[in-house]
């Protein structure tokens, strides 16, 4: 932890705190160590907006913020530091400017970013306590990894669709994160939420679990979520609870372990850290460059890997229909394409990306992922087509 807040609490403090100071728990001692710590946001989205703000009215001294994006139209269903004006501005300039008008006590580092393996030791030094509100796994086991060499305490949140999950992973006392998920799933196995979807309000319950344990944590009260993990079902609304155990074999906090810096993350897990990105070889293409080259008579198969529920939404006439997990059973149907080009598409690049792999690993040469999905084809080439 950090130096405690030395200097007594002002006039104006004791009234701001007045409900902390008031619980035997917590009190004086408890407020003044909040006042003198530090915690650091991966992500300032759904999870990092409502974590950020209910820590901030709690007192954290010192807030840091990891965010390269930029506010858009479709993060305001969930993402509560930002307002419809704000679209376009950098998500960490905003969100210092609220947390700061919510308590001047707070000094807020905004730093407009990319986390990975070159900066994440040094960003992390510095906090007493990380929150993981990414939303991808090559950023969640580059956390995890850091926090572990680092022997930082990892406050972890998901959701997806109408659930979440949250625990606190601390090898110092209990498992880590690669405990739980050795290994990655497969590239494309597990959609975004971005193509499948999150409830608006699910962020702020799973964010307000990371908020309570970071404060235990930084206080020192209570139970910690170490060697627990917390499931939640929106539609159900119902809480379970899973114990964790260390594996004496992981290789990062086993007996012998193997990890001993930072790896290529985007490589270990197959996939990149940002929606659309491509990793490796696979060739990506445009949405206007597919319309050119479509008008211009290239003879092309357009692939649509989506599920059914997508295609009554919206679609690109002319494409050949094969969700993508019947891709490899059913890839006969494409052998009369298989010299030429085969153009994948799915909603945002994700899935589409998975679906040329496997088509490249058993012999299409020219499989390529339309950039940007469906969604780009909308925004850049026929406006009729939905968005969703």
């Amino acid at each position: 932890m950090t130096e405690r807040f030395s200097a007594p609490l002002r006039p104006d403090q004791f009234d701001r705190y007045r409900r902390h100071l008031t619980l035997p728990e917590l009190g004086l001692e408890g407020q003044e160590r909040l006042l003198g710590s530090s915690v650091l946001l991966i992500g300032a989205g759904g999870l990092g907006c409502p974590a950020a703000q209910y820590l901030a009215a709690a007192g954290v001294g010192t807030i840091g913020l990891i965010d390269d994006d930029e506010v858009d139209q479709s993060n305001l269903q969930r993402q509560i530091l930002y307002s419809t004006a704000d679209v376009g501005r950098p998500k960490v300039e905003v969100a210092k400017e609220r947390l700061v008008g919510l308590n001047p006590d707070v000094t807020v580092h905004a730093m407009q970013t990319r986390l990975d393996s070159s900066n994440a030791l040094e960003l992390f030094a510095d906090y007493d306590v990380i929150v993981d509100g990414t939303d991808n796994f090559p950023t969640r086991y580059l956390t995890n990894d850091a926090c572990v060499l680092l022997g930082k305490p990892n406050v972890h949140g998901s959701i997806f669709r109408f659930e979440g999950q949250a625990s606190v992973f601390d090898a110092t006392r209990g498992p880590c994160y690669r405990c739980l998920y050795p290994e990655p799933p497969p590239p494309g196995a597990v959609p975004s939420c971005a193509e499948g979807g999150v409830l608006g309000i699910l962020p702020g319950t799973v964010a307000l679990v990371q908020a309570t344990e970071t404060l235990k944590i930084l206080t020192g009260i209570g139970e910690s979520l170490c060697g627990r993990l917390l499931h939640y079902d929106a539609l159900e609304m119902a809480w379970r609870e899973f114990k964790l155990k260390k594996d004496p074999d992981c290789p990062l906090c086993g007996r012998a372990p193997t990890i001993r810096a930072l790896i290529d993350y985007e490589g270990f897990c197959g996939m990149p850290a940002r929606e659309g990105e491509a990793v490796d070889e696979i060739r990506l293409c445009s949405a206007s460059e597919y319309a050119a080259r479509s008008d211009a008579g290239e003879e092309m198969v357009l692939l649509d890997v989506r599920d059914s529920d997508e295609i009554e939404t919206a679609k690109i006439e002319g494409a050949h229909w094969i969700p993508l997990g019947e891709l490899e059973a059913r890839i006969g149907e494409l052998l009369p394409a298989k010299g030429g080009p085969i153009v994948v598409y799915c909603h945002l690049g994700g899935r589409s990306e998975k679906a040329a792999r496997l088509l490249l690993e058993r012999g299409f040469a020219g499989a390529e992922s339309l950039d940007g999905g469906i969604e780009a084809w909308s925004l850049t080439v026929d406006a009729s087509v939905p968005r969703y």
